[in-house]
């Protein structure tokens, strides 16, 4: 189950980093910082809080 955690993270951590390289293409510097942060977030939050 572990792993499967970490998997998902991962994944959703990817699918999020990928959306933020696409609103930095479309020029909106700003949500893609903001993006950027949302994905930091996303990796380090559940090894503080869930593992």
């Amino acid at each position: 189950m572990n792993y499967f955690t970490i998997i998902v993270l991962l994944w959703i951590a990817v699918y999020t980093f990928g959306f933020a390289i696409s609103l930095w293409k479309e020029k909106q510097k700003l949500g893609a910082l903001a993006v950027f942060f949302l994905v930091l977030v996303i990796m380090v939050l559940p090894f503080l809080s869930v593992f």
